[in-house]
């Protein structure tokens, strides 16, 4: 058996349980990802997501609010999740130089090289004053249970849940292209992959269209029906 027919056993995935997503949202008892603290490494090396100590990744949007802004940052701590020491990034979103999302995310790289989302602490804000932590989850509790941001060896159409807690965290990804070339204020990147994400909670809400750069990450992202785009500006 291969690495992809044992990755797939190990998220209790079939493809009948992605049209069961968009036909009927119900709670999936079947998906049930097996994670072993002993399969996992320290550090996560994938190539279109590589997350090291220290590095800050900051993007921009124009959008019809005005300049929203992201300063993506690697942290240096840790935080134990299902036994496991998971990496913690840090997202500062700001809106026209006010904050509206501080989150912290979480994430873990098994043996094999695929990257998986364990979980997110988010705070909200309006007009700079928190109003609530929705969206928030953590694998392996109240029901809540990790996801794939990245494979190790991505396939195209092949979708994936990115994270699972039912009725508040329940994205979807799959790739749709690979070796695309991509140019943002930072710079031009090769040989991207492009994922298309979803969120069942939210069936008529725009698609997103994301590009990862080897080496880098995350480089641009786009909204399906819209001018709006968000794009690197800068890496330190």
């Amino acid at each position: 058996m291969n690495k992809l027919s044992l990755l797939l056993i190990s998220l209790g995935f079939t493809l009948l349980s992605c049209e069961k997503e968009e036909n009927e949202r119900i709670e999936d008892i079947n998906y049930n990802p097996v994670i072993n603290p002993e399969n996992f490494t320290d550090h996560i090396t994938n190539n279109y997501f590589p997350l090291i100590s220290g590095t800050i990744l900051t993007y921009s949007s124009q959008t019809e609010e005005g300049l929203e802004t992201v300063a993506t940052t690697v942290l240096s701590e840790t935080k134990l999740i299902m036994g496991i020491a998971c990496t913690i990034v840090r997202d500062l979103v700001e809106l026209n130089g006010v904050r509206i999302e501080d989150t912290y995310d979480w994430y873990a790289q098994d043996l094999d090289g695929n990257v998986w989302y364990m979980g997110e602490d988010v705070s909200n804000y309006e007009n700079g004053v928190f109003q609530d932590n929705e969206g928030s989850f953590k694998a392996g509790t109240d029901g809540a249970k990790p996801g794939i941001l990245m494979l190790a060896d991505p396939v195209l159409e092949l979708p994936y849940r990115q994270e699972y807690s039912f009725g508040e965290a329940e994205d979807w990804g799959k790739v749709v292209a690979k070796d695309v070339t991509v140019t943002t204020a930072y710079g031009t990147f090769e040989h991207c992959l492009k994922t298309e994400d979803w969120n069942a909670l939210e069936p008529d809400a725009p698609i997103e269209f994301k590009y990862y750069a080897p080496g880098v990450g995350l480089v641009r992202e786009e909204v399906s029906g819209t001018d709006e785009f968000l794009e690197l500006t800068g890496i330190e």
